[in-house]
């Protein structure tokens, strides 16, 4: 029992610590986006060409790990590459507006994962967890309609819709993602993780190159300058491929939706960091705040009372052995 439990808090440990580094993400695209004074800025690098890089550089990295004997295919991991790549493409270009809007949206993916967990792979609902799924739901519908473009210019209106869309999208998407990764536990993390970034790259690069001809794509990929390649690296390696590992290995113990519960410490951190860069920008307002308690209220309804369950049930069970050794 001592070694389950442990086991367990190793790979909530992990997830604790893969969500702390997730909530660097807007850091970085701040860095790269932003005039900050750090010539980062420039040449313009677009949500896209960030995601392509950040899988490229994130996913060689993580891929020297990988021990030969750990390299299979799948049918599953097709369509686990596919989903991870409409994700990160979808919840990069919701970044490059508020911050906050598209974090809060991302993470209504526990809700999508609990429904996906039910409907998909057959697990046990319960009577709570639906009613936090409500609770979540209701958040999200808080923050879409709160921040709904009034009052600015047509083209101004269409681009924070489709950054409010992309953020709800890709929490959706993030969803499939975790169910794939829970599907996959008994392959190796590592391997799970350079097929994900590689498999981005790969896709985002070949849409360019087919939808712009060899003349734009060359341009496309050359374009960072020597500092921004440096902040693409560590930015793939420390925020995207060791994270993913890590989340990847905690899946093996803690189940999809718990694991998904645990990483809402990424929307508490990551509004914070982007505000802490660009004030201007990145200020919560009150319909973030109150869609966001609602979405994090609805998941820790459903998150603490499992775990007061899980100790009450150890501590019973450690009761009756000690009682065993009396007698």
């Amino acid at each position: 029992m001592k070694d389950v439990v442990r086991n367990a808090g190793r790979a909530r440990a992990c997830l604790v610590l893969a969500a702390v580094l997730w909530s660097l993400g807007s850091v970085f695209m701040r860095l790269l986006r932003e005039p900050l004074g750090l010539g980062l800025n420039e040449p313009g690098l677009s949500p896209l060409q960030i995601a392509f890089y950040r899988g490229l550089f994130g996913g060689l990295v993580v891929l020297a790990t990988v021990r030969r004997a750990d390299v299979t295919f799948r049918a599953p991991m097709v369509g686990m590459v596919v989903a991870f790549t409409v994700m990160s493409g979808m919840y990069l270009s919701a970044l490059d507006g508020p911050a906050a809007n598209a974090i809060f949206l991302q993470n209504t993916a526990p809700v999508w994962v609990y429904v996906f967990a039910v409907l998909a792979l057959g697990e046990r609902g319960d009577r709570r967890g639906w009613t936090a799924v409500l609770l979540a739901a209701a958040g999200a519908a808080v923050i879409v309609s709160g921040n709904w473009p009034r009052n600015v210019a047509p083209d101004e209106h269409n681009k924070q819709t489709l950054q409010l869309l992309l953020g709800l999208g890709s929490g959706v998407v993030y969803a499939v993602v975790v169910l794939f990764l829970r599907v996959l536990r008994n392959y190796s993390a590592a391997w799970l993780v350079a097929l994900n970034l590689l498999g981005t790259a790969a896709t985002l690069g070949l849409f360019v190159l087919l939808n712009d001809g060899w003349a734009a794509f060359a341009a496309w990929v050359t374009a960072p300058s020597g500092k921004q390649a440096a902040v693409l690296v560590v930015f793939g390696a420390f925020q995207m491929a060791f994270p993913y590992w890590l989340f990847a290995r905690g899946l093996r113990t803690v189940s999809a939706h718990e694991a998904a519960l645990i990483t809402l410490i990424e929307p508490l951190l990551n509004p914070v960091w982007a505000y802490l860069i660009t004030p201007e920008k990145d200020t919560p307002n009150v319909w973030m705040f109150c869609g966001g308690a609602l979405i994090l209220f609805a998941l820790v309804w459903k998150y603490v009372p499992a775990r007061r369950r899980e100790f009450t049930a150890e501590t019973a069970e450690n009761a009756e052995k000690a009682g065993d050794k009396k007698r």
